[in-house]
């Protein structure tokens, strides 16, 4: 008796990075950079979908212009941030100011994240070893007994074998890599979740505020030139409480908050406009199996506190290239190679999440939680406010990290 079922495709390749958010492009281009046979796997037709990731801090920049890229990038739409102000209560604060910094680029670019994705991919084109593989998602894993050989991906055109000798997960939070390798999850927690939307932005509207918190609410506005990005903070699982109270409810509460959204804020019509990102703080006992590691959001969700998620991701990507592309010229490094990178990103990825924690759990919570009692401002924010040369301080956690990496992955000869 015979079969119809054909078999898959196959191929084969010595590094399948699975994910193009900001840690999958950035190795891809790096691996590719390096010489070394790697293919990127996007499970999306293309990158155009509304990231909340679009901060670009200078720990970044100074990577694009260490791979000789700054020019080009910046050359893309952005807007630039340096004095990070506030209103807490009403009363005027300064978290942070990046013109204090001694770095090359001391301020935070916001570019949407899908034009940072596609100048990666640009770049990357002129790598012969580099493949981008759009509309692809990896399914499962090709394991030959406890090793990772590869990935099952979904195509237009049916499902293909990627035989790999290393696969490296970059595929976000939810990661389908991770699940199927059964890899465990330490959950830390967040209060919060946020509602995401746009409002427009007439020309001559112009405010430096950037974080607004009153009792009960809290919101982040971004001057993206043509509109205004806004994040309201709402309390874990309240949701479904928000839409109860109705749509004009919620606008009259932003617009009281920041008056200077009233002409914008009818730019948003239904709940269908307004996207609701659930905020999950967590990250993973261990990061590698063998022919396998986890990277970026894979290994370590962030909160979008600070908004050093992007960033984060692609330190992991530059330390991943700087410890790895040597060793992937001979095949698969072992599995204590590969937790190297774990070994390498674990004290900057905790003392971050740590960080974020604090800022939850004395601001942010005390914030939600409401009353009748006017918000009095930490004492920390007031010393930084009255302290100018302290506002240098959190400028650099956010601005470079903790551990801020540099490109050390040697570019391989032009052909």
């Amino acid at each position: 008796m015979t079969s119809d079922k054909q078999p898959n495709r196959t191929m084969k390749v010595r590094c399948c990075v699975v994910g193009g958010g900001p840690a999958g492009m950035m190795l891809g281009y790096l691996l590719g950079r390096s010489g070394i046979d790697v293919i990127v796997l996007e499970k999306h037709a293309d990158f155009f979908r509304d990231f909340r990731g679009d901060t670009v801090h200078p720990s970044t920049l100074q990577v694009m212009d260490e791979l000789g890229l700054i020019d080009g990038f910046l050359k893309l739409p952005h807007q630039r941030l340096q004095k990070m102000d506030g209103l807490f209560g009403g009363t005027p604060v300064r978290i942070a100011d990046l013109s204090r910094l001694h770095t090359k680029y001391p301020f935070i670019a916001f570019m949407p994240q899908w034009d940072f994705l596609n100048f990666l991919r640009e770049a990357g084109r002129r790598f012969a070893s580099l493949e981008v593989m759009m509309s692809t998602e990896a399914v499962d894993l090709i394991r030959r007994g406890e090793t990772v050989a590869g990935v099952r991906a979904k195509t237009p055109d049916g499902i293909i074998d990627i035989e790999a000798d290393l696969t490296i997960a970059c595929d976000g939070r939810h990661s389908t890599v991770r699940e199927r390798a059964g890899l465990e999850v330490e959950e830390i927690g967040a209060p919060m979740d946020v509602l995401w939307f746009r409002a427009g932005r007439r020309p001559d509207e112009t405010e430096n505020v950037f974080a607004r918190v009153e009792p009960g609410k809290m919101m982040i506005t971004f001057d993206r030139g043509d509109y205004w990005q806004c994040a309201y903070v709402i309390a874990k699982g309240q949701y479904e409480a928000v839409k109860a109270r109705g749509l004009q409810a919620l606008l009259d509460d932003v617009v009281r908050m920041a008056p200077i959204l009233r002409s914008g804020i009818t730019d948003v019509k239904s709940f269908d406009e307004i996207k609701l990102l659930t905020v999950a703080i967590n990250r993973l006992k261990r990061w590698t199996q063998p022919g396998l590691l986890c990277i970026g959001d894979a290994a370590h969700a962030m909160s979008p506190v600070g908004g050093v998620g992007v960033n984060l991701a692609v330190q992991d990507a530059v330390a991943t290239a700087n410890l790895l592309a040597d060793k992937l010229q001979l095949g698969c490094p072992s599995e204590d190679e590969l937790d190297a990178i774990r070994r390498r990103r674990e004290f900057p990825v905790k003392m971050t999440q740590r960080m974020q924690v604090i800022v939850q759990n004395n601001i942010i919570s005390g914030a939600l939680q409401g009353g009748d009692r006017p918000l009095k401002v930490p004492l920390v924010v007031r010393l930084v406010t009255a302290l100018p040369w302290l506002q240098g301080i959190p400028a650099r956690l956010l601005a470079l990290g903790v551990r801020p990496e540099h490109v050390h992955s040697r570019a391989a000869p032009a052909p």
